[in-house]
C-alpha cells in the first residue's frame, strides 16, 4: 500500500436548507446532488466521491435531519441521515451563518456522540457584510464542539472549499482507494435522472405539493445517439396533477425542458425525455408503497 494514498468517507449533515447538496456539487466540481431553494430537497443518501493526488474522499450527502417524524417519508430521511454517521471518517457539520435552530440542535445532540473528527462547515458567509458579527457566534459553536475544527465557506460560490477539502484530507485514513478514480458517485443513471425530474419539479412549484411528489422511471435506454427516458411524475391527489400539467401542459413543458438540458450535461448524450403524471394516494405515508419506489426501510 502507497503510504500516501488516504481515503474514506465524509458524511455531510445538517438541518434542511443550509446547502449540503450546493456543497457537495461544488466539490465534485459537477452537479450531482439536486438542490433548490425548498427545504428537505434531498431524501435519499448518495455517495459522490472525488479522487485527486492520491486522495479519494467519499462524500455521503445526506437528508436534512428535522422533529417532523409524523410521515414515513420524513421518518426515512431522519433514519437515513442519523445511519450515515456511522462507520464515516470525518462529519461535515454544516450550519448556516449566525441562524441556529431547534433543528441545529438537534444535529448537534448526534455528532457530539461520533468517534471520529468534525469539521463545523459554516456557510453562507458570503451574505454577511460585517464579517466580525460572526464571531461571538463561531466562539459559542466552538464551545459546543470544542474538538472541531471552523471552517467558513460560500458553497455557493466556492469561497474557501479548496480550505476545506485541505482540513479533511488531512483526517483521512492512510488507506488505498474503494473506488476507480473516475466514478463519481454509487448511484445509477436512473436513479439521477429521476432525481433531476424532481428538482424541476420542486423549483417550479409552491410550497405543499413538492413534499407529495416523486418520480419513477418507467423507461433507459440508449437507441443510436439518444438516450430515451420515459419518467412517471406520483401525486397524491387529482388537484396536484393538474397544477404539475399547468395550463394547456405549460408548467410540465417547462419541467421537461429543463430537466432534458441538464440531463444532456450529465449523461452526455441527445436525451428524448418523454413525462407523465399520475396520483398515487398516500404513497408518501405508506412504507410498502416508499419501498416499492426506491426508498429502503430496512438499510
Amino acid at each position: 500500500m502507497n503510504e500516501q494514498t488516504r481515503c474514506g468517507y465524509v458524511a455531510i449533515v445538517g438541518r434542511p436548507n443550509v446547502g449540503k447538496s450546493t456543497l457537495l456539487n461544488h466539490i465534485l466540481g459537477q452537479k450531482l446532488a439536486i438542490t433548490s431553494r425548498k427545504p428537505q430537497t434531498t431524501r435519499h443518501t448518495m455517495l459522490g466521491i472525488k479522487t485527486e493526488e492520491g486522495v479519494q474522499a467519499i462524500y455521503v450527502d445526506t437528508p436534512g435531519l428535522h422533529k417532523d417524524n409524523e410521515k414515513a417519508l420524513n421518518r426515512f430521511m431522519n433514519k437515513s441521515a442519523s445511519q450515515a454517521l456511522r462507520d464515516v471518517d470525518v462529519v461535515l457539520f454544516v450550519v448556516d451563518r449566525m441562524r441556529w435552530t431547534d433543528e441545529d440542535e438537534l444535529v448537534l445532540d448526534r455528532v457530539r456522540h461520533v468517534p471520529c473528527p468534525v469539521i463545523l462547515v459554516v456557510n453562507k458567509v458570503d451574505r454577511m457584510e460585517d464579517k466580525r458579527q460572526m464571531l461571538p457566534h463561531l466562539e459559542w459553536l466552538t464551545e459546543q464542539l470544542p474538538e472541531a475544527e471552523v471552517v467558513p465557506v460560500s458553497a455557493l460560490h466556492g469561497q474557501n472549499i479548496a480550505e476545506l477539502e485541505k482540513v479533511i484530507a488531512q483526517r483521512l485514513p492512510e488507506s488505498e482507494h474503494f473506488y476507480p478514480e473516475d466514478q463519481i458517485t454509487d448511484r445509477s443513471s436512473r436513479f439521477l435522472a429521476a432525481e433531476l425530474v424532481r428538482e424541476k419539479v420542486m423549483r417550479q412549484l409552491g410550497a405543499e405539493v413538492p413534499y407529495q411528489v416523486t418520480v419513477e422511471i418507467e423507461q433507459f435506454k440508449q437507441e443510436g445517439k439518444i438516450l430515451h427516458i420515459h419518467a412517471l411524475i406520483l401525486v397524491e391527489r387529482e388537484g396536484q396533477k393538474k397544477i404539475i400539467i399547468g395550463d394547456g401542459g405549460d408548467r410540465m413543458k417547462k419541467i421537461g425542458q429543463e430537466a432534458r438540458l441538464d440531463m444532456q450535461k450529465l449523461f452526455g448524450s441527445k436525451i428524448m425525455l418523454n413525462l407523465w403524471v399520475k396520483v398515487k394516494r398516500g404513497w408518501s405515508d405508506d412504507e410498502r408503497a416508499l419501498s416499492s419506489l426506491g426508498y429502503r426501510f430496512d438499510q
